[in-house]
Formats: C-alpha cells, sequence, structure tokens
C-alpha cells in the first residue's frame, strides 16, 4: 500500500506529513521504557524483518498481490511505540534508497502503514487479550485478528485522505469498496504471516513478545548462559535475547530478503490495481530518487536479474538494521538527557 507522489494534493501531503512528524516524535520520547526492556537490537531487527517480509508480494487474485504492512506484527513483538518507529524506518528506507513510495508522500505512508496500522492492530490485539485466557497462547490469534483488520482500516484512511486531496474525482463509494474490499482479502495474508511469526516465537521465547510477557503470573526467562530467573507481571521484564536468537532473526531476514524475495508475485498491490480500475492511477509520479543504484529493489550495473534482486535485499536488511539501531539508541539518549536534567534539577534544590 505504498503511495506513490501524486495520487494526493500538496495541502494534504503536508498534513499527512505533519501527522507523521508528531507520532514518530511522540513515538522517540515514550518507546525508550519498551526499548529499555529488550535493547535496541530487537527493535532493527524487526524493522529489518518487516522490511524483508514488504519484499515478498503474494497473489490475492485476479491479477492482484498484496505484502505484509507489519504495523500490527511489529506492535506485537515490540511495543506500539517502538512499532511506529520500526514502521517509520522501514517506510524512511524503502523510500530513500529504492524508490518504493513517494517522498512528498512519505508522511501519508508513515500515517498509514505506520500509524494506523499499528494503532488499530495493538488496540484489536490488547483488547481481545483481554477477555481471551490470560495465557501466551492467546497472543497468536488476538495479534492474527488485529493484523486482519488494520490493513482494511489503512484502506480505509487512505480513501478518506483521498477525499480529502484525491488528484483525479472518482465515487468515494468505488474508491472505499474497492479498497476495504480487496485490502480485507490482504489482510488474511497479514494474519496468517503474523500468526506464524508469533508463533515460532512465542514457543520459544515468549519473553521476546511484547504483549507476551505480562500474561502469566510468574515467567520463568533462561538466559543465553542456561541460568533462569523468575519475574512477576507486576514489573517491566528486562530482556537479555542473548546472541543466538539475534543471530537467528538475522538469518531468517536475509533469507527472506535475498531468497524467498525472488518468487514474490508480480502483480500489482490492491493501492496500484484499485488505482489502475477507477482510473487515478495515471496520476501517480515518479519518485525523486527513481534513478537510485537500488530502485525498484535491483543493484544498477548488475545484468543478472536474481543476482540483482537478492544482493539488493540484502542490502537492504543490512541499512534497515542500521537505521534502526540508530533510532532505538536515539530514543535511548533522549530519555537519559531527560533523567540527568531531572536529576541535576532535584539536586539542586
Amino acid at each position: 500500500m505504498h503511495v506513490p507522489d501524486g495520487f494526493l494534493d500538496a495541502p494534504t501531503s503536508i498534513a499527512t506529513g505533519l501527522i507523521a512528524a508528531g507520532a514518530v516524535g511522540v513515538s522517540l520520547r515514550r518507546a525508550s521504557a519498551e526499548i529499555r526492556e529488550t535493547g535496541p537490537a530487537l527493535a532493527g531487527l524487526t524493522a529489518a524483518f518487516v522490511f524483508a517480509v514488504q519484499m515478498v508480494n503474494f497473489p490475492v487474485g485476479a491479477g492482484t498481490s498484496g505484502h505484509l504492512l507489519g504495523g500490527a506484527l511489529a506492535a506485537a513483538l515490540v511495543g506500539p511505540w517502538t512499532g511506529v518507529l520500526v514502521m517509520s524506518v522501514v517506510l524512511l528506507v524503502q523510500g530513500l534508497f529504492f524508490a518504493d513510495g513517494g517522498l512528498t508522500a512519505l508522511g501519508t505512508n508513515i500515517t498509514l502503514m505506520g500509524v494506523v496500522s499499528v494503532l488499530v492492530g495493538y488496540v484489536v490485539t490488547r483488547s481481545l487479550l483481554a477477555v481471551l485466557p490470560k495465557r501466551v497462547g492467546s497472543v497468536v490469534p488476538a495479534a492474527a485478528v488485529g493484523a486482519l483488520l488494520a490493513v482494511p482500516a489503512s484502506a480505509l484512511a487512505f480513501t478518506g485522505l483521498y477525499a480529502a486531496g484525491g488528484a483525479v474525482a472518482i465515487p468515494m463509494g468505488k474508491l472505499a469498496g474497492a479498497m476495504v474490499g480487496w485490502h480485507l482479502l490482504i489482510g488474511l495474508g497479514e494474519a496468517a504471516i503474523t500468526a506464524a511469526v508469533l508463533s515460532a516465537v512465542v514457543a520459544t521465547r515468549p519473553d521476546l513478545v511484547y504483549v507476551a510477557r505480562h500474561l502469566q503470573p510468574e515467567l520463568v526467562l533462561i538466559d543465553a548462559d542456561g541460568n533462569s530467573s523468575t519475574v512477576t507481571a507486576d514489573k517491566p521484564i528486562a530482556v537479555n535475547a542473548g546472541p543466538r536468537p539475534l543471530g537467528i532473526a538475522l538469518a531468517v531476514t536475509l533469507l527472506v530478503a535475498g531468497g524467498v524475495s525472488l518468487f514474490a508475485s508480480a502483480h500489482p498491490d490492491g493501492l496500484e490495481f484499485v488505482g489502475e480500475s477507477l482510473g487515478f492511477g495515471s496520476s501517480a509520479q515518479d519518485s525523486a530518487v527513481a534513478g537510485s543504484p537500488l530502485a525498484d529493489y535491483g543493484v544498477s550495473g548488475i545484468g543478472n536479474e536474481r543476482v540483482s534482486g537478492a544482493l539488493a535485499g540484502i542490502i537492504g536488511v543490512l541499512l534497515t538494521i542500521g537505521v534502526g539501531l540508530a533510532v532505538a539508541k536515539l530514543s535511548s539518549l533522549r530519555t537519559a538527557v531527560r533523567s540527568d536534567r531531572a536529576a541535576k534539577s532535584e539536586v539542586n534544590v
């Protein structure tokens, strides 16, 4: 659902840019508590994994494809505030280096996929966990439903933005029906991917799943050296992922980006398909970085398409990890500076 330049007019794009900037700013302040529990590495790897899986378009039907948005998954793994940062990092890397989504539409894409999908996915997940049995196994179905609903919610949000400042006049009823209808189908794929990933993590390391950490009165954690410790649900859990789980996660991410992505569907995604069907697809403009060496997920100068695509995916994963780590550390640094100032103020008083 990457919105290109040209779909929305300048005032709407500016407005979504301000919304996105505000959301990222608030998230930088609020994510520090989440990052403090897990460390920045998990946030960086989550961003890289979402980037990798977004490269894998899956067929939906009638010549349409979809791909993971990832907001609900990110929120379930690392928390809602860090989830917004994770999605923003993914979209920034895609927009700047791969010409995926317009630069003037970056705020729109962050608003839709980095704010709406995270918010809806997280709220639905937590709401379901409040009524489901209080056990870690409830995380998978709750997050799957959150992921399912987050996709059409983002599609409906796009419809609202298009109604406010769309480039081509089209019946809003038709746009809403097409966007929500196709993205409900895409949401089924989103739910399946989210459930599969969380099932694997919950089965081995439930302490690495943000929404699972406080579901049990007591949770026994085992560190990389085999030492166990028991934590209670009434206080934050400091998670030590250890090098082995992080290494496995990185290997899987590189495999998806450098291998599985080569078998992605070539059909247009839901938004592109709807744009072509309803007549506003031609308003799309090339990104300002369309000439990037990594544009369209290939490396310029490499003739073999598969090698080019695989290498671009691997480079994208490494770039996303680097930017994700930097943003996570920035969030932690902001908190440390505020804490230091508060301590000095107390001393002075």
